[in-house]
């Protein structure tokens, strides 16, 4: 089973020369780098309006279309971040070097699917249906740091390879 980035593929670093190669030239790493921070601008301004709602009781239709933004966002880098490791690693998702970030981007699909499933069922309350909500996007900020700790990670190899 892959353990993170140090794996035979990519020995002593997140990408061999031919996988960076590949990183930097497809249109996917550019979608990503767009569609993240507009993610987490939809990720703050949701948890505001959820936050508001479940201290005030108000807001209830804006923190809920606010959250289906948010999860918009979420399905789309989930599908073009698939592409994107196709593109550089061979495979869709689980490429060793973001096992884990993938396993627990997992978690906040789930989720984020399970709001919208109470949300059209109804079988659960509007604030049951926001604390689905808050423990998405609780998920959502570990997966989040995943990434940045991954970013972080691919620009101190660029530099050492420089």
């Amino acid at each position: 089973m892959p353990t993170g980035p140090n794996t035979q593929e990519n020995k002593g670093g997140l990408y061999t020369p031919e996988q960076k190669k590949r990183r930097d030239e497809t249109v996917w790493t550019l979608i990503q780098g767009i569609l993240a921070p507009l993610q987490f601008v939809a990720f703050v301004v949701s948890l505001a309006f959820v936050l508001r709602y479940m201290l005030t009781g108000e807001g209830y239709v804006i923190a809920t279309i606010s959250i289906l933004i948010k999860t918009a966002f979420l399905y789309a880098i989930m599908v073009t971040g698939a592409i994107w490791e196709k593109v550089v690693f061979g495979q869709y998702l689980l490429a060793p070097a973001f096992f884990w970030e993938d396993v627990v981007s997992f978690v906040v699909i789930a989720l984020h699917t399970l709001y919208i499933w109470a949300l059209l069922s109804g079988t659960v309350s509007p604030d049951g249906q926001m604390v689905i909500a808050l423990a998405a996007y609780v998920t959502y900020v570990v997966n989040a740091g995943q990434f940045l700790w991954k970013l972080r990670m691919a620009r101190l190899q660029s530099e050492a390879m420089a």
